[in-house]
């Protein structure tokens, strides 16, 4: 769908989407969880772009429910940062500006570097074995160039590092920004050469996961995710913001 849109565009009479933005499905949850569950995992898969309007009308009918489960999630993915309020334009799913990704890469460095010293310390032969064969695998897609599963193996290499954590704490800011760090890099796959790179960016980190050294683990998964930002930003720079209608006050 066109950049800022409208999910209204594209409604069958019966309330269908091509495509199935949504599973229509609500039976075994609140409604208004299953609601924002659903507009959120949209918005993460990129079926719904950013920069495009959610009329409430519009998401009711699609999901057939009234409006007031689809104004509430909308208001919690709002407080997520994944949706845009405002009383002129209505909510609008979010962008990601040079300002935005910069906190957020700074944010992810202070996290991912306590999930990487945590691996480096305590990674069994077992996790090191799984990372190994998420690389080589990585490198057979790269050459095959099967660049969407090349991508989906990479946030599973994540996965791996993620669960090493054991502070509940830190656990939980992780589950939190995992969204947009997981939409951010839908977005990085347009970059050119960007997800071929990573593979062997994501190579020298298990290299020094095995070492054992948490110092030189963090500096390179550190590099890596400097790498990451130069190129997001230099893509924001060339079109002004991802998929962003510039919001107010950035």
């Amino acid at each position: 769908m066109p950049e800022g849109g409208d999910v209204q565009e594209g409604l069958t009479a019966g309330g269908g989407r091509a495509g199935g933005v949504f599973s229509v499905r609500h039976d075994r949850q609140k409604v208004t969880d299953w609601v924002y569950e659903e507009v959120r995992a949209a918005i993460i898969d990129l079926r719904l772009q950013p920069g495009e309007a959610l009329r409430e009308a519009a998401i009711a009918a699609q999901l057939g429910v009234s409006k007031t489960p689809v104004r509430e999630a909308l208001g919690r993915l709002e407080q997520e940062g994944l949706v845009d309020a405002t009383s002129f334009k209505g909510a609008v799913v979010s962008g990601y500006s040079r300002k935005d990704l910069v906190e957020i890469y700074e944010l992810r460095g202070l996290l991912e570097g306590a999930a990487i010293r945590a691996a480096a310390e305590d990674a069994s032969d077992e996790t090191l074995a799984r990372l190994r064969a998420i690389v080589e695998r990585s490198r057979q897609l790269r050459e095959a160039g099967e660049f969407e599963a090349l991508a989906t193996l990479l946030g599973e290499f994540d996965d791996v590092v993620y669960a090493q954590v054991t502070n509940s704490r830190i656990a939980a800011l992780i589950e939190n920004v995992r969204a947009h760090l997981a939409r951010i890099g839908k977005l990085t796959e347009k970059i050119p050469g960007r997800v071929e790179a990573s593979v062997e960016e994501h190579a020298r980190i298990v290299d020094a996961l095995a070492s054992g050294d948490a110092d030189s683990a963090e500096h390179v998964l550190r590099s890596h995710l400097a790498s990451l930002l130069g190129d997001q930003l230099a893509q924001t720079d060339r079109q002004g913001g991802w998929g962003l209608t510039p919001r107010p006050g950035i």
